[in-house]
């Protein structure tokens, strides 16, 4: 949809637009480096696969002053009591670790997994509320420079 006013600007509305996406962030990446004076942005990922070559879990994160934030940690079902959840975000922590970072940083819907972070010595710092069903994003932080070792599950 389109709403046009005259000679001036367009707005525009539809679905998500990748060439838009890509110059938004850029804009926000070249304010933030203004703002903050980091400029060292960084991606990585983790992937675990079976002998079959299927997926098993994985995680995908990014890496900016210091900060890690995971985006995303999933393990398939069946896998779910194999430690491979823990095993992945102690591959992230120690990734972030190597990449200069001190603190880790994400979120997890109130269904999904926030005790399990909360196991491994995170903490929560907020909530979103409003999450269909009546759930809440649960926001959670982690030192990577604190010396006691976090409790471990097998999630």
């Amino acid at each position: 949809m389109t709403t046009d006013h005259g000679s001036g600007p367009t707005l525009t509305i539809g679905e998500r637009d990748t060439d838009l996406n890509d110059r938004l962030t850029e804009e926000l990446v070249a304010f933030n480096t203004v703002a903050t004076g980091a400029a060292d942005r960084g991606t990585f990922s983790i992937k675990v696969t079976d002998e079959a070559g299927e997926l098993v879990g994985g995680l995908a994160a990014w890496t900016w002053g210091g900060l890690c934030g995971i985006e995303l940690l999933w393990v398939r079902e069946g896998s779910r009591k194999d430690g491979w959840g823990s095993r992945i975000l102690q591959a992230a922590e120690t990734e972030a670790r190597r990449r200069g970072c001190d603190r880790v940083a994400v979120s997890s819907f109130t269904f999904q997994a926030p005790d399990f972070y909360q196991r491994h010595g995170y903490a929560e710092t907020g909530r979103t509320l409003g999450i269909p069903g009546g759930h809440a994003d649960v926001h959670l932080f982690k030192s990577l420079t604190d010396s006691t070792p976090p409790r471990q599950s097998q999630a």
